[in-house]
């Protein structure tokens, strides 16, 4: 009968960091603008934020454009309809 050996197990563990290669906004092409007189701070657009660009800023939302990758998460999930996206440098 052969001898059994232990084989210790790694479990890969992934955090949450800012882009791999550094500030991942530079290649967005659109971003979210939220129109502060519309939001109604309901925080749709932070919780469903895939890149957590979302933060709170007093009591209101603020975007991250450091690493806001402009997919437009936010605006679609936007009750009050105070995202837009417009055309980066434009």
């Amino acid at each position: 009968m052969s001898e059994s050996k232990e084989v210790e197990m790694v479990l890969p563990i992934s955090y949450p960091s800012p882009g791999a290669m550094g500030k991942t906004g530079i290649w967005r092409v659109f971003k979210p603008v939220i129109d502060l007189s519309k939001c109604i701070k309901c925080w749709q657009c932070w919780l469903y934020c895939p890149e957590d660009t979302v933060v709170m800023e007093g009591d209101h939302p603020k975007i991250d454009y450091e690493y806001c990758k402009g997919c437009g998460v936010c605006k679609e999930v936007c009750r009050a309809g105070a995202i837009s996206m417009i055309r980066e440098g434009g």
